[in-house]
């Protein structure tokens, strides 16, 4: 197997360093995915653009975590499922929500259960979902912008699932009690 350089802002190229020092000033840590991507400093700067651009949309923190955990278990991610279970608690989300994420047991509202539902769709399906599943989709309060906002967070994921499959990216300390 191939192994990844796992950087640091010593040993980054160049145009990655000042992505790894904005990742720390974020996150208070270098993340090793982070590490990881600054291989590649247009991948990096991509991935970090489309998460600040996520947590941006029009979905809440509850709905972010629905989205972003649905496609991180979807994908059976190593690294993304223990770090967006550590992201969630920081945001203050339920445990209960990101225990029924994690077991696939139902989730404490419809319109939850509808957004992971749609979410897997578009996975599963490679964007495409029937009318049907669209209009169950508004009926429960989302828009356009909110089926929109899920392939934003679905190209975010792709981006570190991938990664860290092909890496077999370490998962950080912080992140290894929710493993």
């Amino acid at each position: 197997m191939t192994q990844f350089t796992l950087h640091t802002l010593e040993s980054a190229p160049e145009p990655s360093k000042p992505l790894l020092q904005d990742s720390i000033n974020t996150f208070g840590m270098l993340p090793n995915l982070h590490a990881v991507m600054a291989e590649s400093a247009p991948h990096l700067q991509a991935y970090q653009t489309l998460h600040s651009l996520f947590l941006n949309s029009a979905f809440n923190d509850e709905e972010k975590t629905v989205v972003w955990q649905t496609i991180n278990i979807e994908h059976n991610c190593h690294y993304c499922v223990p770090a967006h279970s550590a992201i969630a608690k920081s945001m203050g989300i339920d445990d209960a929500l990101t225990h029924s994420l994690r077991n696939h047991t139902a989730l404490p509202t419809e319109k939850l259960e509808t957004l992971r539902t749609i979410t897997l769709l578009l996975v599963r399906n490679r964007g495409q979902i029937s009318e049907q599943d669209q209009q169950q989709f508004f009926a429960v309060g989302y828009t356009q912008q909110h089926l929109l906002d899920i392939i934003l967070g679905l190209a975010q994921k792709v981006m570190s699932n991938y990664v860290n499959h092909l890496a077999q990216t370490p998962v950080d300390q912080p992140f290894k009690a929710f493993i």
